[in-house]
């Protein structure tokens, strides 16, 4: 494993701890991330979200691999499996994970997932009804 596969690896494996200040500290002082429910986050913004999942997700547990990375971008699968706060329902989200790197650290992080998948399974009857459309993916 390269540097950049281990700190992925390092990443995943804290998140699977719910140890979001280690899962921090793998990020770059500029970092981004965006994904379909959390867009267009700044460094402060994404620590935050990730102490958030980590501290509500009680049930959450994390698998993730195919790691591969180069000097510059690096990718990854990851499965999380909890339960959604708002309505208790059990959610199985399947993610694809893109990251550029810089000076050791990730600058930039997109995951990418079907949200209506997710919607579905978060939201019930609601999500499958709306999940498609614009309009739910605008109520974040």
């Amino acid at each position: 494993m390269n540097q950049n596969e281990m700190l992925i690896a390092k990443f995943y494996s804290s998140f699977s701890k719910k140890d979001y200040n280690s899962m921090n500290e793998c990020y770059a002082n500029n970092a981004t991330f965006n994904d379909p429910v959390f867009k267009d986050l700044d460094a402060i913004q994404l620590k935050s979200m990730w102490e958030m999942l980590c501290i509500k997700g009680k049930d959450l547990e994390i698998e993730f691999d195919n790691i591969i990375a180069n000097d510059d971008t690096g990718s990854a699968q990851w499965k999380a499996t909890y339960s959604f706060s708002a309505t208790g329902k059990k959610v199985i989200n399947y993610i694809k994970a893109e990251f550029t790197f810089e000076n050791g650290k990730i600058l930039k992080h997109t995951d990418y997932f079907n949200f209506y998948n997710w919607s579905r399974q978060a939201l019930g009857l609601i999500g499958f009804i709306f999940g498609w459309t614009p309009f739910l993916k605008k109520q974040d």
